[in-house]
């Protein structure tokens, strides 16, 4: 497979590259556009000048709640405590095939927008680790198209949730890649202290990842990311560690947040924000003037940090919208933390590209370099900017070389014509 006239980020002109055997064999500059000749037609692509790119990754989704917006009721405060307690009523209606009917249709939904890692956080506060099962036994199924990671999530606590603890290390003969918590939700700030020092410990025994649902809340008191930042620090894990959502940072006084982030600057922890979720559940208890409730993404990002960003849910007890798209996803998340200067749009794709490989710590077999996995998307436009600016579908998703997704642009005839010269 081989692909003509493409662009790529941060490069000028048009490029050949070059595909074998599932991997990216030479990637040439051209001396300008060439036509695509009709031999080729079967192992050739012709980009037109789109931009090619490695695929999206979503670093954060829960598989297991997908789909079940309003079973067995809505969440009509749309609050994150409603939802807990909405999917905690569904939780008990799980079965095995109901959850892989469910993750295998979303799957597909996200296999055609061009994604290829995604880490979902499943539920683990269930005696009989039903969805963890499940999803686990696709993951063959789901192999030759996405690359799945597996967070055991403690989503009503590890020391509050009865047999917490217990649960957790069960879940690591289930196919566990990554070890998350909930500090936040524990009964008491002791609690949530404990739960991240005996989580990191645990990551720490088993070679594990770590990304914690870390101060999802709107109290500007609720101060956990200091706790699993300098245990990572003190334990040399920080690029193995992600703290997600990280709301209550909205709400820190500034004279914290300097402090804060020179901790955070020294742990080299990842960061996740979940723009469209953040903003639609944070801020219920106010009135106005009403907070975003997103973490500062400008500011971490200014600071040197990797922070990426990731939809959270489709379709369940939290949001009830959802579709797969992470264009939609960046473009919500650029208006609402005010990157909207040209700077921060000409390297927007990272927050769904490469910083999300970061955070995944995949890094290492992610992008467009010669001997990597030839895997790619062709989004519309020659650059961030304009891919940003069209929200267009993806053109093309390659992986190992070979085409999973394909689509022509939409054909319109024009009855109008407004433009001059």
């Amino acid at each position: 497979m081989n692909v003509i006239n493409a662009c790529l980020r941060g490069k000028e002109g048009y490029y050949t590259i070059r595909c074998d055997q599932g991997r990216f064999q030479s990637i040439t500059r051209q001396a300008g556009m060439i036509e695509k000749t009709s031999a080729a037609a079967d192992t050739e692509i012709d980009a037109q000048g789109n931009l090619l790119c490695a695929p999206f990754v979503e670093p954060h989704i829960h598989l297991d709640a997908v789909l079940t917006a309003g079973e067995p009721r809505w969440n009509m405060s749309g609050t994150l405590f409603e939802g807990i307690e909405c999917w905690s009523e569904r939780k008990s209606m799980l079965t095995h095939e109901d959850v892989q009917s469910r993750v295998l249709k979303t799957v597909e939904l996200l296999i055609e927008n061009g994604i290829q890692h995604v880490r979902t956080h499943v539920d683990i506060t269930d005696p009989e680790l039903v969805a963890l099962k499940a999803i686990h036994q696709l993951r063959p199924e789901i192999a030759p198209y996405l690359d799945l990671q597996i967070v055991a999530f403690p989503q009503e606590g590890i020391l509050s949730f009865p047999n917490g603890t217990k649960l957790m290390e069960e879940s690591l003969v289930h196919g566990v890649d990554v070890i998350g918590g909930i500090p936040h939700f524990e009964y008491t700030r002791e609690y949530g202290v404990q739960s991240v020092e005996w989580l990191m410990a645990l990551a720490e025994k088993h070679h594990k990842l770590v990304d914690v649902h870390c101060d999802e809340i709107d109290d500007d008191a609720s101060r956990f990311l200091e706790v699993l930042a300098t245990t990572a620090l003190e334990k040399g894990m920080g690029a193995r560690v992600t703290a997600s959502h990280t709301t209550a940072m909205h709400s820190y006084n500034n004279a914290y947040c300097s402090k804060l982030f020179r901790l955070l600057k020294k742990s080299q922890i990842n960061f996740i924000s979940c723009p469209t979720e953040s903003i639609h559940l944070q801020g219920r208890f106010d009135t106005y003037p009403k907070r975003r409730g997103i973490t500062r993404v400008k500011e971490l990002r200014e600071a040197g940090l990797n922070v990426c960003f990731g939809q959270d849910s489709i379709q369940d007890p939290w949001y009830s919208l959802g579709n797969g798209k992470l264009l939609r996803v960046l473009d919500s998340g650029l208006h609402s933390c005010q990157m909207m200067g040209y700077e921060d749009l000409a390297t927007a794709l990272d927050l769904i590209t490469e910083n999300g490989a970061k955070a995944l710590n995949i890094a290492d077999q992610y992008g467009i370099e010669a001997g990597k996995p030839a895997n790619f998307i062709i989004l519309a436009g020659q650059n961030d900017v304009e891919v940003i600016q069209k929200q267009s579908e993806v053109l093309y998703s390659v992986r190992e070389g070979k085409i999973l997704v394909s689509r022509k642009p939409a054909e319109f005839e024009a009855r109008v014509s407004l433009s001059r010269g």
